[in-house]
């Protein structure tokens, strides 16, 4: 089955409706960081309290999403992502309610925080569907394998959208009218996609898997998991550098968007990769993608116009997305059905944590030596992925995948 093939028959299968759902669902995710960033810093005056609250949300938000993916492992995803939804919503709101010139800090945090904690990861949770989705269509490897793809594309596509929404709506509306318009989206989205009927087969996917035993935290999900850390380590140190870089050259409004370009080849190749054969494991994948990263990430440090920054993260893009979908995918295979929610927000919230490691690394290698010491923390997470993909790369291959029980 070739990739268009395998496209088409999910669209077919699942229907188009859901995938536009699945995909403005996981939207106000991408809008939120930038959209508290840009409403507390201008409100309040200090640019620090705005990176301190967006970056609250975050943390928050990667430590929080796990929980519920536990939790919608136990009882279904339906009630769990409806209540994060309507609650997350509310959340946004309420910093837009709590963020005035006087306003106190500690006050906006809270709120940052617990918005963030409680708002839900639809793209992982949208990977966990494809599963029970697929099970009884022909060639399922290659339908779910054409499925991650998609899922990582739009992934990427959502935090190059969801900025750029940001960024148009805060100039039409004020940052606070591009905030609420996160909270109607999530309202209205998050919730149509947790009620919608393929929640339903998770939900039976959960009570077939049962309660079983079979930990989580295996060698294997651990070495995913720093995987994830690596590449949220490139996109913090990466937005970073090209932010000091833009700067510097009086264009820091261009920053957003050079930054956006990392996500255009990711989407591209993440659509593509799903035509590679069956034959090449994700394990391979996984190693080949990273030594992509290293070799595509070092010209970085060689860049010193915002023209040659656009160049080469354009190319660093095609390497992101199939090193993401491998990772996900390897979990996918390999986790306990009964913990795969939970493996995928777990996987999405270490990006979250490295996304905040590079970006405060960057930043302060940055303040002593320019844009090329934040981008030397890109070049060396890289590297890390290379490391720790060619490490592992024997105990993945020989991982025994669990029997998903669809």
């Amino acid at each position: 089955m070739s990739a268009i093939a395998a496209y088409r028959a999910l669209l077919r299968i699942v229907g188009p409706a859901y995938v536009l759902v699945a995909f403005l669902g996981r939207i106000p995710l991408a809008m939120s960081q930038l959209g508290v960033l840009v409403l507390v810093s201008e409100t309040t005056g200090r640019y620090g309290v705005g990176g301190a609250a967006a970056g609250i949300l975050a943390i928050s938000n990667a430590l929080g999403s796990p929980l519920f993916g536990s939790l919608s492992d136990r009882i279904g995803q339906r009630p769990v992502v409806l209540v994060q939804s309507l609650a997350g919503a509310a959340g946004l709101a309420g910093i837009v309610a709590v963020t005035h010139p006087d306003a106190a800090q500690g006050l906006i945090f809270v709120v940052a925080g617990l918005t963030g904690f409680v708002m839900p990861q639809v793209g992982p949770l949208a990977r966990v569907r494809w599963r029970p989705i697929t099970r009884d269509a022909g060639d399922q490897r290659r339908l779910v394998d054409a499925a991650f793809s998609y899922e990582g594309a739009a992934d990427e596509a959502s935090f190059v959208l969801g900025p750029a929404m940001i960024g148009v709506l805060a100039i039409l509306a004020e940052p606070a009218g591009a905030l609420l318009a996160a909270a109607v989206l999530l309202a209205v989205f998050g919730s149509w996609f947790a009620v919608h009927p393929t929640s339903a087969l998770v939900g039976r996917r959960t009570m077939l898997g049962g309660g079983g035993t079979e930990p989580l935290f295996t060698g294997v999900f651990v070495v995913l998991l720093l995987a994830q850390v690596c590449v949220g380590m490139i996109f913090g140190s990466v937005q970073t550098g090209t932010t000091v870089l833009a700067t510097a050259e009086g264009q820091a409004g261009l920053a957003g968007l050079i930054h956006a370009v990392l996500g255009i080849g990711s989407v591209i190749a993440g659509l593509a990769i799903t035509g590679l054969p069956e034959r090449v494991l994700y394990a391979t994948r996984m190693a080949v993608a990273a030594l992509g990263l290293l070799v595509l990430a070092a010209p970085l440090l060689l860049v010193d116009s915002l023209p040659s920054l656009i160049g080469v993260i354009a190319l660093l893009g095609f390497a992101v997305a199939p090193y993401m979908i491998s990772n996900f995918a390897l979990a996918g295979i390999l986790v306990p059905v009964h913990r795969v929610s939970a493996a995928m927000t777990m996987l999405a919230g270490a990006t979250g944590i490295g996304y905040a490691l590079g970006a405060a690394l960057a930043g302060r290698l940055a303040d002593a030596s320019g844009h090329t010491a934040a981008f030397a923390v890109t070049v060396s997470a890289a590297g890390l992925a290379v490391v720790i993909s060619l490490a592992s790369n024997r105990a993945l291959r020989q991982a025994v995948p669990v029997d998903q029980g669809y």
